[in-house]
């Protein structure tokens, strides 16, 4: 994979891991990107694709002792293809070049993404947040969302009797009264002992 001035890019401090490269697609250098959100727009609205290898992956090193791997792809076109995203991006021109990336984790600059619309969020913007109820009692902090199909679902952890513990939240207008995103907090409607 031949290096270019682009694999010099900096790597943004708000990138965001949003896809893995799953596959070739095609002869002439395609890829076949999974996402990891069923509304893949981060993906799209983005020609800058930062990679970064499998974790397991021991990458090979091009003459001089550098990365093989680039460390950016430059998007020429991208389209979704069934539950999957079809690439085509520079300097990857045949099929070999496309399966040299397999596993490979794309990831976004978080201030390319699209603007959310009102009442919607990112999970990404989520995790971190600090969740009170609407007595003010802290109820933890969002360490994860899950995806139950229906709806998502807070994952706070906080400490209680000297341990860690978790508190599941569903994320929905019937539990959830305020995200304040500048503020860093959520106010939900749950108590302690639930």
């Amino acid at each position: 994979m031949p290096s270019t001035a682009d694999d010099e890019a900096p790597w943004p401090d708000d990138a965001v891991e949003v896809a893995r490269i799953v596959d070739a697609w095609g002869i002439k250098g395609g890829l076949k990107v999974v996402p990891y959100a069923s509304k893949p727009e981060a993906l799209f609205s983005s020609k800058r694709w930062f990679v970064q290898p499998p974790e397991q992956r021991v990458v090979p090193k091009a003459a001089g002792g550098a990365s093989a791997y680039p460390r950016l792809l430059r998007v020429v076109s991208a389209k979704t293809h069934g539950d999957a995203v079809v690439a085509m991006v520079h300097d990857v021109a045949d099929r070999n070049g496309a399966e040299a990336l397999k596993g490979a984790r794309i990831f976004v600059s978080r201030s390319s993404f699209p603007t959310a619309d009102e009442g919607e969020y990112y999970w990404v913007d989520l995790l971190g947040l600090d969740v009170v109820n609407r007595a003010g009692e802290a109820l933890g902090q969002v360490a994860d969302l899950l995806d139950t199909g229906a709806h998502s679902v807070l994952k706070l952890i906080f400490e209680a009797d000297g341990k860690t513990q978790e508190r599941l939240i569903p994320f929905v207008e019937a539990y959830i009264d305020q995200v304040d995103l500048p503020g860093r907090r959520i106010v939900a409607d749950w108590g302690l002992d639930y």
